[in-house]
């Protein structure tokens, strides 16, 4: 009998290892799809996998492909509480220092899913040591997943919807005190997200790796002249 196959569908640098470490954690085939077009429906339905992981994905998943494959999505909330967009940087701006990552079954309706799994994160440090740390805990629940096949139950509870941040999240002029700036800026120090920034006299600061004192900040600052049309 030939070893189960599963698909690790992530586009960020920090899940890159993942499906070498969860081979040697479990029985099967673990495969990186970093692309969108590794995620074509004809590809997938070659592999036959098991189930299609989605640790971080920034594409919408076809219908054909959650229709004809047990996928399961990751969301940084503990749902129904947080559907939608940005989950992270909304959380940090709602003042939250704690949530879980729930493990959902994908469906048409976004973050509707019936649930896996739900395991406890901490929301301290940047957005790059949070979601280094997310994928930690998402490694572990792949691996109860494969072994245990849980069957997912429907949320409860009554939905709150986050709504999909822009750059403009970033601006530090709307930071009213110097832990609302410490925030702005470090959910968004993650490689792939735009920086927290302030633009002034024709340049724009952009703030990375702050950390916080008594009475001020102190972070990396990149200094570029804003091009206008």
């Amino acid at each position: 009998m030939s070893k189960p196959t599963y698909i690790i569908a992530s586009d960020r640098p920090w899940n890159a290892h993942m499906p070498r470490r969860l081979t040697h954690r479990c029985v099967g085939r673990f495969i990186l799809a970093n692309r969108r077009e590794d995620m074509a429906a004809e590809r997938l339905a070659e592999l036959e996998p098991r189930y299609v992981f989605f640790p971080h994905w920034s594409y919408r998943i076809p219908r054909a492909i959650y229709e004809a494959h047990e996928c399961v999505i990751f969301h940084m909330t503990d749902l129904p509480f947080g559907r939608g967009g940005s989950p992270l940087q909304n959380l940090i701006l709602r003042g939250h220092t704690e949530t879980v990552v729930t493990a959902l079954r994908c469906v048409k309706e976004i973050d509707a899913g019936p649930v896996y799994l739900k395991r406890p994160l901490s929301l301290f440090g940047t957005a790059e040591e949070i979601f280094l740390r997310a994928a930690e805990v998402m490694e572990n629940m792949i691996v109860e997943i494969v072994e245990t096949a849980p069957v997912p139950l429907p949320q409860e509870g009554e939905p709150v919807a986050f709504k999909r941040l822009g750059s403009e999240a970033g601006d530090l002029n709307q930071a009213e005190s110097l832990e609302a700036a410490f925030d702005r800026i470090r959910m968004l120090d993650a490689e792939g997200y735009p920086p927290a920034y302030i633009e002034a006299g024709g340049f724009r600061l952009e703030f990375r790796r702050p950390s916080r004192h008594a009475d001020h900040l102190e972070s990396d600052v990149t200094i570029k002249r804003i091009e206008r049309n």
